[in-house]
């Protein structure tokens, strides 16, 4: 189910068997995959300057499983109007400082946006934990949110709401249809920059300054 129409069709819900499981490194096939298929698990997704659907203009996204059934991401840079003590409060939780209280909320995609996601570096033993690479976890159960309300979760935490999801097919064809590229990870990019300045350091990985890029692209 996709929240929008129109191509490039970004952010369509994959299947129900689809969602953070068994991770594929860079090339490595999905069991079950089709010959030649290449995982961009642990891969950031930079939005072309093109790609002016406002659920993803400017956006880098992490994508934390892709396989033949379809890839799951989370945009990085695009922070929610609210604060993560409106999350604490919705679970009955109480921050135990103002600067934990007044930490920022992203937006992490279209799709379930009531459905919260803690990216953070490796540490701590939670009950759902979804291992995308050696330095970056993603976690969805209680526990990890009740430790950060009390100042005890992991190092370089933060949440986002949703998540973007594409179909079998969907992500590579968008990437051929110039909507995306996307670079492996720098968990610099996801951890240490400012939200305002991921898209553009992303782009810096590739050794691009995207304000020199053109609105359109082909390809030759």
């Amino acid at each position: 189910m996709s929240e929008h129409s129109g191509k490039p069709r970004t952010g369509a819900q994959p299947k129900a068997e689809s969602g953070p499981g068994k991770v594929h490194a860079r090339g490595e096939r999905a069991e079950g995959a089709a010959e030649g298929f290449a995982s961009l698990t642990n891969h950031l997704l930079i939005a072309m300057p093109s790609l002016t659907d406002p659920n993803f203009s400017q956006t880098v996204a992490l994508i934390c499983e892709h396989t033949d059934r379809g890839a799951l991401g989370i945009v990085l840079n695009k922070p929610l109007p609210m604060r993560l003590a409106e999350v604490f409060t919705q679970m009955q939780l109480t921050a135990s400082s103002e600067h934990i209280a007044t930490q920022p909320v992203l937006r992490g995609g279209p799709v379930h946006t009531d459905r919260g996601f803690v990216l953070h570096r490796p540490g701590g033993r939670w009950d759902h934990t979804h291992k995308v690479s050696e330095t970056i976890q993603v976690t969805t159960s209680r526990d990890v949110l009740a430790a950060m309300a009390r100042g005890e979760g992991p190092e370089d935490a933060f949440i986002a709401l949703g998540y973007a999801g594409w179909d079998s097919g969907q992500l590579e064809r968008e990437i051929l249809d110039n909507a995306w590229i996307s670079v492996p990870v720098d968990a610099r990019v996801v951890f240490e920059l400012p939200f305002e300045q991921r898209w553009s350091g992303a782009w810096d990985l590739l050794g691009v300054n995207v304000g020199q890029l053109s609105l359109t692209a082909g390809h030759a």
